[in-house]
């Protein structure tokens, strides 16, 4: 778990955070991960290193007198990241509406005018949702990554390939909906799921999102028509690999 607070009101910084070591204490939870208190909305974002369910973000709408600047912030983690959780914490309770607005798929909504109890239980109720959701995360329908440098999650049926990038040490993953760029080799990518076949020095593919597979011109092809190379001495492998996920699809 990796829990984010956007407030730039000191008092309403240590009070987020008491509250959570509280609740952590309170229910005998592991540890976080990861408590990060900012009062600047970039260094938020400047902070957002991994994706995934395995992160909330507790946001305060207005930051700096500018009304609506929470719901900006919010924008901006959900293009980086469509999996986390976003909670909005706030005193304007008028903005509600416009959480749809601005299609930031907001899991919460929580007054700071409520009293001190109801307060710290709906915030327990979105860390205890979160908390209560981190076995699901090893579920064969979602694809996790993590090494020294990089953490992500993804849906595994998302996944067409990953390549190696011109940055060295850097990897591309390229899903139905999105390009994330990551620290690791191609060796762990495959470490981490079976599944998943490495068909060339370059490129690990997901067998069962391939669309069709040229023989002749050694080619991979993906539902968005885009392509990768296989190696010679692979394509056997990853022939039968496509045959066997063809069977039970």
């Amino acid at each position: 778990m990796k829990i984010f607070v956007l407030d730039d009101d000191k008092q309403q910084q240590v009070y987020m955070e008491t509250t959570i070591r509280r609740i952590f204490e309170k229910n005998g939870w592991e540890d976080f991960q990861l408590l990060e208190i900012y009062g600047k909305p970039e260094q938020l974002i400047d902070a957002m290193h991994e994706r995934g369910s395995h992160q909330i973000f507790f946001l305060d709408i207005e930051i700096k007198k500018e009304a609506q600047k929470g719901l900006e912030v919010a924008q901006q983690i959900r293009k980086q990241d469509p999996y986390a959780l976003i909670v909005f914490v706030t005193t304007h309770s008028e903005f509600l509406p416009l959480t749809f607005r601005y299609q930031v798929s907001a899991f919460d909504f929580i007054d700071k005018n409520l009293s001190d109890e109801d307060f710290a239980e709906r915030i327990e109720q979105d860390l205890a949702y979160l908390y209560e959701r981190r076995d699901i995360y090893q579920a064969d329908e979602t694809y996790i990554f993590e090494n020294g440098h990089s953490e992500f999650q993804v849906p595994f049926n998302e996944i067409y390939y990953f390549e190696t990038s011109e940055v060295p040490h850097k990897l591309i993953l390229y899903t139905k909906t999105q390009r994330l760029e990551f620290y690791g080799q191609l060796s762990e990518v495959v470490d981490h799921d079976k599944r998943l076949i490495r068909c060339h020095r370059s490129f690990v593919v997901n067998p069962g999102k391939i669309s069709s597979i040229d023989k002749d011109k050694k080619m991979v092809f993906f539902p968005n028509g885009a392509s990768c190379y296989v190696s010679r001495y692979k394509m056997k492998g990853l022939l039968e690999a496509f045959r066997k996920v063809g069977k039970h699809g």
